[in-house]
């Protein structure tokens, strides 16, 4: 089997798919790509079980064929190469690969196609249309707050729920949650799925920076992702997502007005004195007047910060930890937040103060408990 394709272009859908190929898989065959032509199209497949990545390209080929080629020196071979159109020729018996180019010959072993697994197929699935546009903001929003606890396999994903006049994007660790509702994505399936972060950071590195339409399908068991020429099918996580509504005080007495990247520029300076295992920060609220502070008494290390803000309610002096107040500011584009909150052992909520009209954010964080209580 023998086949041409420009070494540019096949660099390029490559890399599109690279990132599901993991070091030490399960099965070996799984360090390779999956090529399989048919009628001059050539079908790339990656994989690691849960998560199967697939790209199309042309090719002149006479034969159809299929072969599984190493990823790792494939990648480095055209990195190094210049653009050209490059020759594979595949020896069915041996299973080895040839790539000619201009002024050089490379061979290399591959392995049996039939040995590769086979990709699941979406069978009685629902389908919702969202832009990339859509789905980028959703998983940008959501995807920093996934949990890392392997014990809670549920908080590892991002809980998605489909509803017929929104559709709910949501992410906690246990210490913050955010939720992201687009009003713009809707479906009357009623269903909601648990997206692994793996699948949505190989989205995110993918999603084609144009606006395009992204078509998700979805049964109980997968959920499968079209655009432009990328498939990509995830198992999803069969477990039960932690009842997130019941956590969101409804009751916010205490509100605050400020500018966001004041305060995040203020919390960055700040954390830098706070104690490097607690990352423990704290804001006093009084009149309109925010004092940020931090010490590391280890060190004798401390630092203290006054910024102007808008305040309704009492006064109220409360702790957070600095890393995900940051974290959780620098996702946000709004130009000022409200935090509103009702006591100091009660989670607080950061709102942009402005947004999308089809967009709604909130974002939650428990407090920790300050030392002089």
């Amino acid at each position: 089997m023998k086949f041409i394709v420009s070494s540019a272009e096949l660099l390029k859908r490559l890399s599109n798919i690279n990132g599901v190929i993991t070091t030490n898989p399960v099965v070996p065959i799984l360090e390779n790509f999956l090529f399989e032509i048919k009628d001059g199209l050539l079908t790339i497949t990656a994989s690691d079980l849960q998560t199967s990545m697939i790209t199309e390209i042309d090719v002149e080929a006479k034969e159809d064929g299929s072969i599984a080629v190493p990823a790792r020196i494939l990648m480095d071979t055209l990195k190094n190469l210049p653009e050209q159109p490059v020759t594979f020729s595949i020896d069915q018996e041996t299973y080895s690969v040839e790539i000619n180019s201009d002024n050089g010959r490379y061979k290399l072993a591959g392995e049996n196609a039939t040995d590769f697994p086979k990709v699941p197929e979406v069978t009685d699935a629902y389908s919702v249309d969202m832009s990339t546009d859509v789905l980028s903001s959703a998983i940008n929003n959501t995807i920093f707050a996934t949990s890392n606890d392997e014990l809670r396999p549920a908080m590892t994903g991002v809980f998605v729920k489909l509803g017929d006049t929104n559709t709910t994007f949501v992410a906690t660790d246990g210490h913050r949650l955010v939720r992201y509702r687009r009003v713009d994505v809707a479906t009357d399936s009623g269903m909601s799925i648990i997206i692994p972060r793996k699948a949505l950071n190989l989205l995110k590195s993918t999603l084609p920076s144009e606006n395009v339409n992204v078509v998700l399908e979805y049964n109980a068991s997968n959920a499968y992702f079209h655009f432009n020429n990328i498939r990509m099918i995830c198992r999803l996580i069969d477990e039960r997502f932690p009842d997130y509504e019941n956590v969101i005080p409804t009751e916010n007495p205490i509100e605050m007005t400020i500018e966001r990247s004041e305060l995040l520029g203020s919390l960055k300076r700040i954390s830098i004195y706070a104690n490097k295992t607690t990352h423990q920060i704290r804001l006093k609220i009084t009149g309109s007047e925010l004092t940020i502070s931090a010490e590391d008494l280890d060190f004798s290390n401390e630092a203290k910060e006054t910024l102007a803000c808008e305040h309704e309610g009492e006064d109220i002096e409360i702790g957070f930890n600095a890393k995900f107040l940051v974290e959780m500011l620098g996702n946000l584009h709004s130009k000022s937040i409200t935090l509103q909150m009702s006591a100091p052992n009660r989670a607080g909520l950061i709102i942009p103060t402005e947004k999308d009209d089809s967009e709604d954010i909130l974002m939650l964080v428990m407090p920790v408990m300050l030392n002089n209580y």
